[in-house]
């Protein structure tokens, strides 16, 4: 496939070129595009290093466009790029729209086959939530879900990263901490809010959890209620899980379910201080599920810790999954 990432010098973009190096993923041509001031920078795939280009107005000679550029961006060009090419968006611009498939391979690949040359990657917070969930949902018919999460610096992109690396430098140093990417200065804080607020007192980052859950895993019944908060890591957003199910569930049954789904890691024994951290998950192409146990507020519930790293379940590595979708003769 000839192959373009547009938004290449990006945080994500970044990890798109590794994943599709890491996943051996089949590139006959690839073209790196972002924008006009970083046109010519050199970024290195394969051993060889690869022009980046200024986006031009225009279709894009390649079969996939791997758009993580930005909202904006994708709801500009990405109509254009889709008049010859397939696009993935790794943004929030199509994930609502009823005829863009949103998509997470381990647990809708059937969606795809309605695509018309543009489909959605889902929120990085959604997916990471749904490797654990959407198993669980299956065997044991999940109802009412409670989240709060705890989101690195990274979901905010590389100017997020060097805010928090930065604004650390200076509160160690004894100056003023200055913020432009987030609310309030990051370092040594945990800021609850993530996006804008709506009209209904949650966060629009909140809302895309409940939005998203209810189409990826098609069912509109599910009700989820999440609160959204950036905490000063630089990668891994963390997520606390408490689930009501409508069929009797168990901490040994639920393990059981976990340790067999695709794309997660069962760490899952305190005696031994194993659990879910951004630690040990940054870099992992799996998502890590532990701390399960029995909830004490709802009859059949359960209470469990998340943690994945959002970079790539979250954004590059469904990406590049959805890519291999379409290599498959069932998705086209």
């Amino acid at each position: 496939m000839k192959i373009a990432i547009v938004g290449a010098t990006g945080a994500v973009g970044r990890e798109l070129l590794k994943v599709l190096e890491q996943r051996n993923f089949p590139v006959s041509e690839l073209r790196l595009y972002a924008s006009a001031r970083s046109a010519g920078r050199g970024m290195v795939f394969r051993g060889e290093e690869i022009a980046v280009e200024a986006l031009p107005e225009a279709p894009l000679p390649v079969d996939v466009v791997l758009a993580s550029a930005g909202s904006g961006i994708s709801k500009q060009y990405a109509p254009i790029w889709a008049t010859q090419s397939v696009v993935i968006d790794n943004s929030s611009a199509f994930r609502y729209e009823p005829d863009v498939p949103l998509i997470v391979p381990e647990i809708n690949p059937h969606a795809i086959r309605s695509h018309k040359n543009i489909i959605a990657n889902p929120n990085c917070t959604t997916a990471i939530l749904l490797m654990a969930l959407h198993p669980l949902h299956k065997a044991f018919k999940a109802r009412k879900v409670i989240v709060s999460t705890y989101q690195s610096a990274s979901g905010a992109g590389a100017s997020g990263m060097e805010e928090l690396l930065q604004g650390t430098k200076e509160f160690l140093a004894g100056r003023a901490v200055e913020h432009k990417t987030f609310a309030h200065p990051l370092p040594f804080n945990v800021i609850p809010q993530i996006d804008a607020f709506q009209e209904n007192g949650y966060t629009k980052e909140e809302m895309k959890v409940l939005w998203e859950t209810q189409k990826i895993m098609e069912d509109p019944e599910i009700r989820v209620s999440c609160t959204a908060v950036r905490v000063p890591t630089l990668r891994v957003h963390s997520e606390a899980v408490t689930v009501e199910f409508e069929k009797p569930v168990s901490p040994e049954a639920a393990r059981a379910v976990l340790s067999a789904a695709p794309g997660v890691d069962l760490v899952d024994d305190p005696a031994t201080k194993r659990y879910p951290m951004p630690l040990s998950a940054t870099g992992k192409f799996n998502v890590e599920v532990g701390r399960i146990r029995k909830s004490l507020v709802f009859d059949n519930g359960l209470d469990f810790f998340v943690a994945g790293d959002q970079l790539l379940k979250g954004a590059a590595l469904n990406a590049v999954q959805i890519a291999e979708l379409l290599q498959k003769p069932v998705a086209i």
